[in-house]
């Protein structure tokens, strides 16, 4: 299966330059697999450049995740921090995403001086 990286997920979702959205369909029409790593950087360019509000991205990411034709690395992770995400909109989707990934591989608690993550259970305050 073929992969792809952030900029195409960046135009699947805003759609802002209809040439590389087509080319994006195009790419993924037969499948496509995104790594946690294109998917983060991608939340973060949506927040940092695109100005998107914690409803938008969440909006972003089922869309994602529910895409017939994409296959999100560890799925069932992403949907567990998107929950969290969803519930605590004031803390980074990608230290939600952290959170429960360590959570899966049984790596808690998820040390942090991020004072707002380190009220989620699993992690410890520094």
């Amino acid at each position: 299966m073929r992969a792809v990286d952030t900029n195409v997920l960046v135009r699947l979702i805003t759609r802002d330059d209809p040439r590389q959205a087509a080319a994006a369909d195009a790419f993924i029409e037969k499948g496509a697999w995104v790594s946690i790593l294109a998917l983060t950087e991608t939340v973060w360019v949506l927040k940092a450049v695109y100005e998107r509000s914690a409803a938008s991205l969440v909006t972003a990411i089922e869309m994602l995740l529910n895409h017939q034709a994409l296959t999100l690395q560890d799925s069932d992770v992403v949907a567990a921090a998107l929950d969290l995400f969803r519930t605590r909109p004031s803390l980074e989707f990608s230290d939600c995403l952290m959170l429960q990934l360590a959570r899966r591989a049984g790596h808690l608690p998820l040390g942090t001086f991020d004072r707002s993550l380190s009220r989620m259970e699993g992690t410890q305050k520094l």
